[in-house]
């Protein structure tokens, strides 16, 4: 099996941050890449699901068939691109990855429907946020196995109908209900991906420190686990981070106090809040009263893009009972309260 990347991806992280370093994007690529299980086996957690493409899988291949195209929906950072690379291993099949954002124009998906090759794989990142004329392209490809181009103009236009070989698609997105409905209607198995409870990261983090030469115990496995917000990439780059800590100022071992101490130097606190975490709780608590406050005002309060906070914070401070959505706006819930050492809802004095 082979991965095979659109660079147009990358392209695009620049022009969305053109402050970001090109080094750091190959990096955190690279890095990803490196620790990506390659076997169900090797994949940590979401097990309903796994039981279920082995089940799927494994009939694709009696039959002698592509895949049913598939949807994987759910927070970021929790293996959607990763368990895509784990099924085309397990079909012995190519897979190549793009994100919506590259294809803006009808010949992007057009040139990437048209280079697949019989079973292939093709796995669209954030597909929620495809254009309406790729859409329209993917329709056919994905039901008939066909494209349909126009030539000409005017009176003189005429259609075609390109056969395509047959092959599957793989969507990932955070936002499913931003999909159209004849989109997502287009795939045969749809799955939400959920968040990982400590034990799970705590293999995932041993995993990743054995693969990374880490000397790390199950104490100290625990506590990253604890605090990285039930996902796996937040996981993979704290015990990183802790590692380096741990070489610098202790013998390089990763243990229980040596990881309370970095990640409380990283301000990462017990629950895996953040800076920004507590900041938009605490702006909500301080200055709207708990709430209820607008995502608009919110991000602009504390200079973050609104989308940044509905992908990155919300999620995991929505499942963790710590803020509430209303048809009026953010309201933060009692357990933020108290988390952040604040007397009752009604008084704006901290204890601190």
């Amino acid at each position: 099996m082979s991965i095979i990347s659109d660079d147009n991806d990358f392209c695009k992280q620049i022009k969305r941050n053109p402050n970001i370093k090109s080094e750091t994007i190959e990096f955190d690529k690279n890095f990803e890449n490196s620790i990506r299980p390659k076997t169900f086996e090797a994949y940590i957690g979401q097990t309903a699901l796994k039981e279920t493409l082995k089940i799927t899988i494994e009939a694709a291949k009696k039959r002698e068939l592509p895949l049913d195209h598939l949807l994987f929906y759910g927070p970021p950072g929790l293996g959607k691109t990763t368990l895509a690379g784990v099924i085309a291993e397990q079909m012995g099949v190519d897979i190549k990855i793009t994100s919506a954002p590259a294809l803006e124009r009808p010949r992007d998906i057009i040139g990437i429907l048209m280079s697949l090759k019989g079973g292939e794989i093709l796995f669209i990142d954030e597909i929620h946020r495809l254009n309406k004329v790729a859409e329209e392209i993917l329709y056919p490809a994905m039901e008939d196995f066909v494209l349909d181009m126009t030539t000409g103009k005017s009176q003189t236009v005429k259609t075609m109908r390109i056969p395509l070989p047959k092959f599957t698609l793989i969507g990932a997105t955070t936002k499913a209900g931003e999909l159209s409905g004849p989109l997502r209607d287009r795939f045969g198995i749809v799955h939400r991906l959920e968040f990982y409870n400590n034990e799970e990261l705590a293999k995932v983090i041993e995993r990743t420190a054995g693969i990374l030469n880490i000397d790390i115990d199950e104490k100290g496995a625990l506590v990253i686990a604890k605090r990285s917000r039930g996902t796996p990439r937040i996981a993979n780059r704290l015990v990183k981070r802790v590692s380096d800590f741990a070489l610098v100022k202790h013998d390089g071992k990763i243990t229980e106090n040596v990881a309370d101490e970095a990640l409380d130097m990283l301000k990462i606190d017990e629950f895996g809040l953040d800076t920004t975490d507590r900041l938009l709780l605490k702006l909500i608590i301080e200055k709207y009263d708990g709430g209820p406050v607008g995502i608009e005002t919110i991000a602009a309060a504390i200079g973050e893009d609104v989308r940044t906070i509905e992908d990155v914070c919300e999620p995991f401070l929505l499942q963790k009972g710590l803020l509430q959505r209303t048809p009026r706006g953010r309201k933060v819930s009692p357990e933020a309260y108290r988390h952040l050492g604040y007397k009752t809802i009604n008084s704006q004095q901290s204890l601190f």
